[in-house]
């Protein structure tokens, strides 16, 4: 069973994908953002659950 140019489209896909998640990450931990994706993060104490941020988002999500 060999792959063919679908196949190596699809990878490549997944690739960038994963590639691109762990760039921003790694960037985002280098720029001292503790809660990635809170919009407290650079002043969060490092106990994400306490950040007013995230707060307000598991309030909502909560109703």
């Amino acid at each position: 069973m060999t792959m063919g140019p679908v196949d190596f489209l699809i990878l490549a896909i997944i690739v960038l994908v994963v590639g691109g998640a762990s760039f921003y990450i790694i960037r985002a931990k280098k720029n001292g953002q503790r809660c990635i994706g809170c919009p407290d993060s650079k002043t969060c104490s490092g106990n994400c659950a306490s950040c007013c941020g995230c707060q307000k988002s598991n309030e909502e999500s909560e109703k």
